[in-house]
């Protein structure tokens, strides 16, 4: 036992250590914001740029151009057709990603220390020169088509559009990130190459690196693949008016199935509100903290009314969506809703505990030093503090702001959040008995 205490000391320390490392920064003339963190003692490198092209900035109707354009950058570039640029990647052991989410389109790149140049070659060949062959783009975009189509057999897809219909009516937020089958096939690759040109640009964006590297190599090697860059986006990430959420507090869509999915729905905090940290604490204890949640416990454990239930919020540049999602048998649904409506309302009356808070609070710090000890983990964390433009000793004070959570800050966003009332209602499922 005495071993197993020692190593397990060993990487609690180790990680805590990097846990600490600071986050350097240095701008580039460019504009180009770079954030990185060493870790010297495996020999990879990962790195993530981040740019405020998300799908906020697809063009109206055509939802999902934000998520097709990752996905083409990803496929062939000007100098290599998607045949020899697979070939290229997988004889190097480059490993290339990209994404999109509301906010941002990201590109990922991670590789050796030792082939770092030839991964930052295929990364800036990505980035600064698509192919945009039309057969690819029509591919792509049947490829998307067949995904929706498919998907409408999924509940999550209809809530997903139940969402944005309830608390993002006109609003850049209000499309699904992959679009809708009506939106998708209005894009035509003018519209990509459009987004592209508007908001793939260096000012605004962020290129998180973590690993085996030093700042003077980092913008050496920058410089040397992406200095050329030029450029500021057409819309800044804070060009964005909050959100008004519609006066319908309901929607239920119908679907032949035994199971209802709920779905309860609000306005969350965003990446910049005072209260976001205390939001996650408190969050943790209503439904994100798994088993330990109050609404696990009330619906699963004491009446085994779901498999599972969970909260969650999407923090933006402005407010998004705040979720708490379930799924029962269809005759049990009302009583599941009483239940959860009845865990949200004693939360907000102040039926919470320094107990919870304290498990709460330490089933997060104990999370977050797991995620600090990988290099794609940590150029996430990195990219989200370059884009949203928090401190550079976030991550070093992240356990702390955790840790300084009181009682009355959880009870003052319960009260504030967690009024049951302030609930939207979403089903995805058989008609309700009247």
């Amino acid at each position: 036992m005495r071993f197993f205490y020692w190593i397990a000391l060993m990487f609690f320390s180790i990680t805590q250590a990097q846990a600490t490392t600071p986050v350097q920064q240095h701008t580039m003339k460019n504009g180009l914001n770079i954030m990185l963190m060493e870790a010297h003692h495996v020999p990879m490198v990962a790195m993530k740029l981040i740019m405020p092209a998300g799908s906020r900035f697809d063009a109206q109707d055509k939802g999902g151009s934000a998520a097709l354009l990752a996905s083409m950058l990803m496929d062939h570039t000007k100098k290599h057709d998607y045949l020899a640029w697979a070939a290229k990647l997988d004889e190097t052991s480059i490993r290339l990603g990209a994404g999109a989410d509301k906010d941002s389109l990201s590109i990922s790149l991670t590789v050796l220390k030792e082939a770092v140049d030839e991964g930052m070659d295929a990364f800036s060949e990505a980035l600064l020169q698509p192919g945009w062959n039309k057969q690819r783009f029509t591919l792509k975009q049947k490829n998307t088509l067949s995904g929706l189509t498919k998907a409408q057999e999924e509940a999550g897809t209809f809530s997903a559009i139940a969402e944005g219909e309830l608390l993002f009516s006109n609003h850049p937020y209000g499309h699904p990130t992959s679009g809708t089958l009506a939106s998708v096939k209005n894009i035509i690759l003018n519209d990509l190459k459009s987004l592209y040109a508007n908001q793939v640009k260096p000012v605004g964006a962020t290129l998180a690196i973590s690993g085996d590297m030093t700042m003077d190599e980092a913008v050496r090697l920058v410089q040397g693949y992406l200095g050329n860059w030029q450029g500021a986006p057409k819309k800044a990430l804070a060009d964005i008016e909050q959100p008004t959420p519609s006066t319908k507090k309901e929607i239920h869509h119908v679907m032949d199935k035994h199971q209802m999915l709920i779905e309860w729905v609000r306005l969350g905090p965003s990446r910049h509100d005072d209260d976001y940290i205390t939001m996650m604490v408190l969050n943790h204890m209503l439904g994100g903290g798994g088993f330990g949640s109050q609404l696990m416990e009330e619906t699963r454990e004491k009446r085994g009314l779901t498999y599972g239930v969970y909260s969650y919020f999407q923090p933006y540049e402005t407010h998004g969506a705040y979720i708490i999602r379930l799924q029962t048998r269809a005759d049990q649904a009302e009583e599941a809703e009483q239940v959860l409506k009845q865990v949200l309302a004693d939360m907000a009356a102040g039926k919470i505990t320094q107990d919870m808070l304290d498990k709460s609070k330490t089933n997060l710090m104990g999370s977050f030093a797991q995620r600090m000890d990988s290099n794609r983990e940590r150029v996430g964390l990195l990219a989200m503090m370059g884009l949203y433009h928090r401190p550079l000793d976030y991550l070093e004070n992240w356990t702390k702001s955790v840790e300084s959570v009181t009682l009355a800050d959880v009870l003052q966003g319960a009260k504030k959040y967690l009024q049951p009332d302030d609930w939207k209602q979403i089903w995805v499922g058989p008609e309700k008995e009247k």
